[in-house]
């Protein structure tokens, strides 16, 4: 049985991980899964992502069991779980994560990864590492950074606390919260709003977002004006403007 399975409908790719039994925490061979997997991604079939978990759990991170075999957990992090988050982060379509249940350790960067998360009510988010003298990575301290601040990063990342879907809703980690078995579903809705607009505007927006964090105001303009270039050669854009003259619901095609 595949460690992750994926599948493709109207432009949106769904990504289940697939390791119930274990919460889906991640092994080396799910992420060469998943490098595999987000190569399927970048194809322009697929115009949206969803990112979510098998059985009860999200994703909880790094599969401990490893540690017993002495895995070298930073050579991995090098050849594959860092690529891996970089990989999803900047792929220039819209990716959103169907939280059905426990996310924690490298599942937190896994899910702050995602431009849009959508929580189960019964969803725990749990910041692990410290409890067993590990720091964050899959880039939670880089996202939480971002997300949080650093005040409130550096308290919940330090601390280990456990976050209710509620919670985590109150600090902004999640965009909306839903009955337990509905994340999926209501990702769905998402993602097929998404899969309706110009795919390519929207990758830009993303990274120019994603630029904003450390650009100068100078550089961000600079920025925009050259991929308002590509956009404007785009044939979305070309359609976007003959729909409004012609006074009817654009058909964006996602070039």
């Amino acid at each position: 049985m595949a460690e992750i399975e994926t599948s493709l409908d109207g432009g949106v790719l769904t990504i289940t991980l697939n390791r119930p039994d274990v919460l889906n925490a991640f092994g080396r061979s799910m992420q060469d899964e998943f490098r595999s997997v987000l190569r399927e991604a970048r194809e322009p079939a697929a115009r949206v992502v969803i990112l979510t978990g098998a059985g009860r759990g999200f994703c909880v991170g790094q599969d401990l069991k490893e540690f017993e075999s002495g895995a070298d957990i930073p050579e991995q992090l090098h050849a594959l779980y860092n690529p891996n988050i970089q990989a999803l982060y900047t792929l220039e379509k819209p990716v959103v994560a169907a939280i059905n249940g426990a996310t924690a350790g490298g599942g937190i960067g896994l899910a702050l990864a995602c431009d849009i998360r959508v929580a189960s009510d019964v969803a725990t988010f749990v910041p692990a590492f410290i409890n067993i003298a590990l720091v964050p990575d899959m880039g939670g301290t880089f996202f939480a950074a971002r997300i949080l601040g650093y005040s409130r990063a550096f308290e919940w990342l330090s601390s280990g606390r456990r976050l209710t879907a509620a919670e985590a809703h109150a600090w902004g980690l999640v965009s909306e919260v839903v009955a337990a078995d509905q994340a999926l579903a209501r990702a769905k809705e998402i993602a097929a709003q998404l899969a309706a607009l110009p795919t390519r505007a929207i990758g830009m927006t993303k990274r120019l977002l994603q630029h904003a964090h450390t650009a100068t105001l100078g550089e961000q303009l600079e920025l925009e004006a050259q991929l308002q270039r590509v956009a404007t050669g785009s044939e979305d854009f070309a359609e976007g403007v003959a729909a409004f003259l012609e006074k009817r619901e654009p058909r964006f095609a996602g070039r």
